[in-house]
């Protein structure tokens, strides 16, 4: 029996927003592997072995749905929003780059909605024209580096999503981003603080960079800044197309 993995989105939190290939997938697999509250949001069923685990331990169970592919399992590798942004895809590249004995292995990637699309839908279109995705954790790189790269695409004037903004390990570093986003791009600029998007608990909240304060960002909020040109219209806020 030939084992394969597939690595699945599954989407920003509401289950409509869960692809049909992936639930393909999820019917077919012997084993679901991912973090604690994404393995959670897969259901029980005979024959399924779920394997929920930290959050600090990816390349570990990447390794383990390599092991468990070669056995014959069909394996998905859960990641909330899309397994290619911030997620799951990467790391188990990086576990087969490392264990080359598992080059053959039959992976594939499923994508999802991330939250920063299911945020900006719900907001209006504040990524209508260029923008950029920045991961505003040093858990896998310096903040210098972070902080290089705030810089350079405000300088450039592109509209950006920002995730994981604000943990309780690192509180002070949004501060710094917001006091960086200020110089670099004034305080009428508007931001987008959308919380838990599409569950029940969804919170959309816009205002300008001079109103905006760290509190207003947690982990489980994706922000929003849009470039010179983003406004409102109504009571929603995009980026028109248009060169600038």
């Amino acid at each position: 029996m030939t084992g394969w993995i597939a690595i699945a989105g599954l989407g920003p939190g509401r289950e409509d927003l869960v692809t049909p290939e992936v639930n393909a997938a999820l019917a077919q697999a012997t084993d679901v592997i991912g973090y604690i509250p994404y393995v959670a949001r897969v259901a029980p069923r005979a024959g399924l072995n779920l394997h929920p685990t930290d959050n600090r331990v990816e390349i570990d169970r990447a390794l383990h749905a390599l092991q468990l592919a070669a056995s014959g399992a069909r394996v998905v590798v859960v990641s909330s929003g899309d397994p290619g942004v911030f997620a799951m895809a990467s790391a188990v590249f990086e576990a087969v780059e490392n264990n080359p004995e598992y080059i053959q292995t039959d992976i594939r990637v499923l994508p999802g909605i991330t939250a920063m699309l299911a945020a900006a839908a719900a907001a209006g279109a504040p990524l209508g024209h260029d923008f950029c995705a920045i991961n505003l954790s040093d858990n896998l790189k310096p903040w210098a580096i972070v902080e290089r790269r705030l810089r350079l695409a405000a300088q450039a004037d592109f509209a950006m999503a920002f995730y994981n903004p604000r943990s309780k390990s690192r509180p002070h570093q949004f501060t710094e981003c917001l006091n960086i986003l200020r110089e670099e791009c004034g305080s009428d600029r508007l931001i987008t603080f959308a919380r838990a998007v599409s569950t029940p608990e969804q919170a959309i909240n816009t205002v300008t960079l001079g109103d905006a304060t760290p509190e207003m960002a947690d982990m489980r909020t994706v922000v929003l800044v849009g470039n010179s040109a983003t406004k409102y219209v109504g009571r929603y806020v995009y980026t028109p197309r248009s060169a600038l």
